[in-house]
């Protein structure tokens, strides 16, 4: 990440990890300032009640995703797991019971706050495959060919340098291995200074993908088999009032943005044996 969008990043999540830490849910913050309000319908249900059964309150109000990435990546008994940007846990906590007691989660985020609190969740779920690694996401502190599967919550779109974390995730996978991450994605061509404003409440603090560049980055690092699956698309009332705070026509600009900023499951796999002998695509 840029040092700027890395310290916001790290400001804004260390913040919301401290807010859970001392009993209060992420909705204290203003709405136009960060996503995890109670009426946010970027982070509100995400998780179905058998999925937040047994888990500690506090890995739940510390979610600050945009999906559901353990629930779409068909983790496996025995399967090792990696979480870019794990942030309270919820996610490596949930696939640490699908891959089993045979199976590792892996979490990675930068933030104290966060891997603090994440590692009480852990204990208070009394979970023993989970590892939580501080980290970037830029520079996966893991061996090469070392995870069958890497999942993200709405974390890859907040880094600036989004070409890395993808040549670091094809790096660390095993041949055959799959990325399955849920992040925020544009489709279609949108004014620079609305796509601004939308992005700042859609993606929180920072710059989502168009699908076709996300698409076009993957084949480049070497992913094979990929896919685009729209969970949950973003209409014009859903941030009418952040829009309307930041001095925008909701209703003038609504034709422009109706519809192009969704939530996407991401899906992708490193090939089996790869022919490729760049250095852009072997490990």
């Amino acid at each position: 990440m840029s040092t700027e969008i890395k310290d916001v990043v790290k400001e804004k999540y260390g913040e919301a990890a401290k807010r859970v830490a001392s009993g209060v849910a992420n909705s204290s913050c203003h709405a136009s300032a960060c996503c995890g309000t109670d009426v946010d319908p970027i982070t509100r249900d995400l998780y179905d009640e058998s999925q937040k059964s047994g888990l500690p309150s506090t890995a739940v109000l510390a979610s600050l995703g945009c999906g559901n990435p353990t629930a779409l990546a068909e983790l496996k008994p025995g399967e090792t797991v990696l979480d870019l940007g794990s942030g309270g846990g919820i996610d490596v906590l949930l696939s640490a019971r699908r891959v089993g007691p045979n199976g590792k989660a892996y979490g990675l985020d930068m933030t104290e706050d966060m891997l603090a609190l994440a590692r009480e969740n852990q204990k208070k779920a009394g979970v023993e495959n989970v590892e939580f690694l501080k980290g970037e996401i830029e520079n996966i502190p893991l061996p090469d060919n070392s995870v069958d599967v890497i999942i993200s919550n709405c974390v890859i779109n907040l880094s600036a340098d989004k070409d890395r974390v993808l040549r670091e995730a094809f790096r660390v996978l095993k041949a055959g291995g799959r990325f399955a991450v849920s992040d925020v994605v544009v489709r279609g061509n949108i004014p620079d200074e609305i796509r601004k404003s939308m992005l700042l409440w859609v993606g929180c603090v920072a710059g989502a993908l168009r699908d076709y560049d996300y698409v076009a980055k993957l084949a480049r690092v070497g992913f094979e088999a990929i896919e685009i699956e729209p969970t949950r698309v973003y209409n014009i009332e859903d941030a009418r009032t952040f829009l309307s705070a930041a001095g925008i026509d909701v209703d003038k600009i609504a034709p422009e943005v109706e519809g192009k900023f969704i939530s996407a499951f991401i899906r992708a796999r490193k090939p089996a044996a790869s022919s490729c002998c760049s250095s852009t695509c072997c490990g």
